[in-house]
């Protein structure tokens, strides 16, 4: 059967239909479950608070409500005070939009890159607190997600940026736990760069946000002492890890990329295109302190990419120096007369032990051996 180009836009549409709905309808029920869930759990609150119910209390309601709902799972008391904590956390969390209005809702992950890009430069542009986050947004996180950030995020700032960071990245429950632990919050944004001066809002409030300070390269295991070709082809072969840590929209382009210029040639270190940013991001990387140079190796090398490899419908090109940086005051009185977009990070390779302590322990590969030959006997 020969298949032309307006059956394949039929499938594809039907498709996509099918994505949002399914997505929707999973939305809808579980906004229904943590209703329900903020229900009980503001009920023991108040209990609490008027009737002093204690943890022996919490455990009898537990077995109650196992017993009316044998079938029902997530009754535990430990469950009910994380229902309690739900509630306490978000006083004002309501269905306030019925199933319907929640079935609307557009899916994020069925928008258009351009849809995605203009919701992203405007969330960029807003102030995060705990205020901005809305009842639609906590009723797309599931409840083991709700769970993590009760358990570990006491701050209702961070939990706000880690929910809608969940919403637009799309992670699982253990990437969640990875970014937590790797405090992201505190890391996200905090680059030091220009971009104010060198890039129209939005688009300087969405590049400052994309990037980070420090980086952190803890899977290379490898110590500060590690040269600078070495951590980069280190990268490399942790592409994938190297990727979730510079965040969303970054596509690997290629290391030591040829630049020609009148015949000399020059190579970048790392290069990436953002498709949310919508431009090159090219990366330098050096061991040691930064040095007022590198931001002028660098503005050459931006100037190179957008002369030869830029199309006219990208965003100037954005460098990013990934090095020590003690002196905050060198960075900025260096980077403030550069007309090109730089970022300047600090980044971290591992939390590294005494070097007579680290001697002592065992590499990741020995335990391995250590492990297979326990297995084997």
């Amino acid at each position: 059967m020969e298949v032309n180009s307006d059956y394949l836009k039929i499938l594809q549409g039907l498709k996509e239909k099918i994505i949002q709905t399914r997505q929707r309808v999973s939305i809808s029920a579980n906004a229904q479950l943590l209703s329900l869930y903020w229900e009980i759990g503001r009920t023991i609150a108040t209990m609490e608070g008027e009737q002093g119910w204690g943890a022996k209390t919490v455990e009898k309601l537990s077995i109650d409500l196992k017993t009316s709902f044998p079938e029902m799972k997530g009754l535990s008391p430990r469950n009910l005070r994380y229902m309690r904590d739900f509630s306490n956390a978000y006083p004002h969390f309501t269905l306030s939009a019925s199933p319907v209005e929640l079935l609307q809702q557009p899916a994020a992950i069925t928008q258009s890159p351009d849809i995605q890009t203009g919701i992203i430069l405007q969330q960029a542009a807003a102030k995060l607190d705990a205020t901005s986050i809305t009842n639609l947004e906590l009723a797309q996180i599931p409840w083991s997600d709700h769970q993590v950030l009760l358990d570990k995020v006491k701050n209702a700032d961070s939990r706000a940026f880690y929910i809608q960071q969940i919403i637009k990245n799309g992670w699982s429950r253990n990437v969640l736990v990875h970014q937590i632990t790797s405090k992201l919050f505190q890391r996200q944004g905090k680059a030091l760069s220009n971009f104010e001066l060198t890039l129209p809002n939005p688009q300087s409030d969405l590049a400052t946000e994309t990037l980070k300070n420090p980086y952190l390269f803890d899977f290379l295991n490898m110590d500060a002492e590690a040269k600078e070709r070495e951590v980069e082809a280190a990268l490399i072969q942790h592409i994938r890890k190297f990727l979730l840590e510079l965040g969303r929209g970054f596509a690997y382009v290629g290391n030591q990329f040829n630049l020609n210029v009148a015949g000399d040639d020059f190579f970048t270190d790392l290069l990436f295109f953002n498709f949310h940013l919508n431009c090159f991001v090219v990366f330098e990387l050096k061991v040691g302190d930064f040095q007022p140079e590198f931001a002028g190796k660098l503005n050459f090398y931006i100037n190179c990419i957008d002369e030869q490899i830029k199309g006219k419908e990208h965003h100037p090109t954005i460098g990013v120096l990934l090095c020590k940086t003690p002196n905050q005051t060198v960075i900025k009185y260096s980077l403030k007369s550069i007309g090109t977009p730089i970022g300047v990070a600090d980044y971290e390779l591992r939390k590294t032990l005494p070097k007579k302590l680290a001697k002592q322990m065992p590499t990741i590969e020995e335990l391995e051996e250590q492990m297979k030959t326990v297995k084997d006997e």
